[in-house]
């Protein structure tokens, strides 16, 4: 089977997976893998579990979409267990990452508009990532994002993440058309960068005192990923607005935007919609994955296990000398390297049957499921270690 009649976004590996079973995935020879990318912090609760296959099998032999002219009960009990878990009012059901930022972008445009503000602007972070839409590419930054796209659209300004002075300048400057602050509690695309302890704290107070919205992007840090439900609890504080994508589905496309306050009365009908946003089976599998992190303590286990991994990680590459720096938080981990290594994640997945990503040229991110146990994270320990050895 040939792959050129697919468009060249990507550069795949020629590895193809046949069938996956909790932290494990299997090729088409038969070999398996330890998986410690779940498709870019997706499969939270692992491949085909059962609970989940059974969710999809009878709902897909009921009802797969009937639209958003008509109520849907899924979408109902799903918005409900997101506004108890975040503290958040309100949802906005759609089906990907991007289209949930949008949905945040629009509700500060609005925001703005509601103000009076005519040129309303967005605060946003240096090599953050946001998107590839063209608006939240315009949010985003990094050259390989947006190359050859130069006529994006404006209202943003961005500043150094976690940096609070050079957020204090932008506010003096242009404080009367400030609306927002977007921001990521952790930059996954940029290599796990995470916020100064304090960071979001001091952003809710700014938010609060220049009645700007607070929007934070946890597209991959949400449902359980850092060791809390969603990041921005580790630092005690609720944000205006909430996005969530990625774990959120296991794997079935689905995005939400979160809302509360003034900004989750901004949209009235006709304002924003989507077709197939908050269907019964993608509802169904959020209400699923949600119940199973919650029976199985696997936020609990996130914790720990990444606790135990970070650990391991800075005790056996304390003496590599390619390893710059090792951070993360939960089951979001990042091991910078000082040079790129030539066909890493290649070579992880050949030679030591562990699946890792690299992002940024040199950090290698680790992202498993949920699920995992300590005998796994010294597989991944092993594994990454030996990979490195390499050079």
């Amino acid at each position: 089977m040939t792959a050129a009649c697919l468009m060249t976004t990507y550069q795949p590996l020629a590895l193809n997976f046949t069938h996956g079973l909790g932290t494990r995935l299997w090729d088409q020879d038969g070999r398996e893998y330890l998986d410690a990318v779940a498709g870019v912090a997706v499969t939270n609760v692992g491949h085909s579990h059962p609970r989940l296959v059974a969710a999809i099998s009878e709902q897909a032999g009921l009802l797969l979409h009937t639209s958003n002219l008509y109520s849907i009960d899924w979408q109902q009990r799903l918005a409900q267990k997101l506004t108890q878990l975040s503290g958040l009012e309100r949802v906005f059901f759609n089906n990907s990452g991007a289209e949930a930022n949008e949905t945040a972008l629009k509700l500060a445009r609005l925001y703005g508009w509601h103000r009076g503000v005519e040129q309303p602007l967005v605060v946003v972070m240096d090599n953050a990532f946001h998107g590839r839409t063209l608006g939240t590419m315009s949010a985003s930054d990094g050259p390989s994002v947006r190359l050859g796209f130069n006529r994006l659209p404006g209202d943003f300004i961005k500043v150094p993440f976690g940096d609070l002075a050079a957020l204090e300048e932008v506010r003096q400057a242009h404080a009367e058309r400030i609306v927002a602050v977007l921001v990521e509690p952790i930059q996954g695309e940029s290599g796990v960068q995470l916020a100064p302890p304090g960071y979001l704290k001091a952003l809710r107070q700014l938010c609060s005192r220049r009645a700007w919205l607070l929007m934070l992007d946890e597209i991959q840090t949400g449902i359980g990923r850092t060791g809390q439900w969603f990041a921005f609890q580790h630092e005690g504080i609720v944000p205006d607005v909430m996005t969530l994508a990625k774990g959120l589905g296991n794997g079935v496309p689905i995005g939400a935007c979160l809302a509360r306050g003034k900004a989750a009365e901004l949209f009235t009908p006709g304002s924003h919609g989507s077709t197939f946003g908050g269907n019964p089976l993608a509802c169904r599998v959020g209400c699923t994955v949600l119940d199973i992190i919650e029976q199985q303590a696997l936020v609990d286990n996130a914790r720990h296990q990444g606790e135990q991994l970070l650990s391991r990680l800075r005790i056996e590459l304390a003496d590599n000398p390619n390893v710059l720096a090792i951070r993360g938080q939960g089951l979001m981990i990042g091991i910078e390297l000082k040079q790129p290594v030539r066909d890493l994640t290649l070579r992880a997945a050949r030679d030591h049957g562990l699946l890792i990503n690299v992002t940024r040229g040199q950090t290698i991110r680790l992202l498993p499921p949920l699920t995992i146990d300590g005998r796994e994270v010294e597989m991944i320990v092993r594994g990454v270690s030996r990979c490195l050895a390499q050079g």
